[in-house]
C-alpha cells in the first residue's frame, strides 16, 4: 500500500529558518504575502509549490535578505558570510568569465586567497559533473551545464542553507530529470538544508520530503505535506505507482489551493 502524503508535525529538530506572521507589500500596493508562518529544520529538503504570482519567489527572497518583509518576523540560523547560497531561475553567469572564475568569484569577494578558491571550485566543479570544463566559457555550454556552474557557485562557499528558485523550469525534461537526479545525490552527501521553488508537482514529490503548498493572492501557506517515501529516488521509482500516487495528492492539494 503506498504510503500516502501527510501533515507535517509542528516540532521536530532543529529550525534553521523560521517565519513567523510574515507579509510583503510591494511598493505599488500589492500585497503579494501575508501571515506566512513556516519553520525549515536542518537537513530538510522543502519544496515550496504553487501557481505563478503565489509569492514562492518572494518568500524565497525574504528568507535570502534580498528584500525585507512588511511585517513579521524571518530568523535565519546561518549567521556567517557564505552560509546561503542561492540559485537563480537564470544561471547569472559572467559571460567574460570561465567555469572556474564564475564558482571563484564568491570566495574571492569573501577574500579567499586565490589558490585556495581555484582548489575549492575545482571541487565544486567536478560535484557537478563538470571536471574538464573548467576554463570553458557560458557560450560554449549548454542550458544545463550552465546551471550546473550556477549550482556549483552556490556550494563552493559549503552553505548550511540552499535556496532554489526554479532553477530548472526552462530545461528540457531530460536536462531537468539527470539534474533532479543530481541535485539529491548532492543533497544526500552533503546534507545541506534546502528550499526548492517549483511549479511543477512531479518534480515537488520527486525530490522532497516536505511540500509547502501556497495559495494565491495573496499568497499564504494552504497546506504543508510529508511526503512518505524512500530517501533514494531513480527512474525505477520516477514510474512506480507509488510515486503517481504521491503526485496525484499533491496535485489535489494544489487544486484545493488554486481554488481557496
Amino acid at each position: 500500500m503506498t504510503a500516502p502524503l501527510t501533515e507535517v508535525p509542528s516540532t521536530s529538530g532543529r529550525a534553521v529558518a523560521v517565519l513567523e506572521g510574515v507579509a510583503k507589500r510591494f511598493p505599488s500596493g500589492t500585497l503579494a504575502v501575508r501571515g506566512v508562518n513556516l519553520s525549515i529544520r536542518q537537513g530538510e529538503f522543502v519544496s515550496l509549490l504553487g501557481p505563478s504570482g503565489c509569492g514562492k519567489s518572494t518568500v524565497l527572497r525574504m528568507i535570502a535578505g534580498l528584500i525585507a518583509p512588511s511585517e513579521g518576523r524571518i530568523s535565519v540560523d546561518a549567521p556567517q558570510t557564505g552560509e546561503v547560497g542561492f540559485v537563480f531561475q537564470e544561471p547569472t553567469l559572467m559571460p567574460w568569465s570561465t567555469a572556474i572564475a564564475n564558482v571563484m568569484l564568491p570566495l574571492r569577494l569573501a577574500g579567499i586567497p586565490k589558490a585556495e578558491a581555484r582548489e575549492r571550485a575545482a571541487e565544486a566543479l567536478a560535484s557537478v559533473g563538470l571536471s574538464g570544463f573548467e576554463r570553458s566559457f557560458p557560450r560554449a555550454l549548454s542550458g544545463g551545464m550552465k546551471m550546473r556552474v550556477s549550482i556549483a557557485r552556490a556550494l563552493v562557499t559549503r552553505p548550511r542553507l540552499l535556496l532554489m528558485d526554479e532553477p530548472f523550469a526552462a530545461l528540457d525534461e531530460i536536462t531537468r530529470h539527470r539534474l533532479n537526479n543530481d541535485l539529491l545525490a548532492l543533497w544526500d552527501r552533503q546534507r545541506f538544508t534546502t528550499i526548492f521553488v517549483t511549479h511543477s508537482v512531479f518534480e515537488s514529490v520527486y525530490l522532497s520530503e516536505r511540500i509547502v503548498v501556497m495559495a494565491a493572492r495573496p499568497g499564504r501557506v494552504f497546506d504543508d505535506l510529508r511526503v512518505n517515501a524512500p530517501r533514494h529516488r531513480d527512474e525505477a521509482f520516477r514510474t512506480s505507482a507509488e510515486y503517481a500516487a504521491l503526485c496525484r495528492e499533491a496535485s489535489e492539494a494544489l487544486n484545493g489551493a488554486m481554488a481557496a
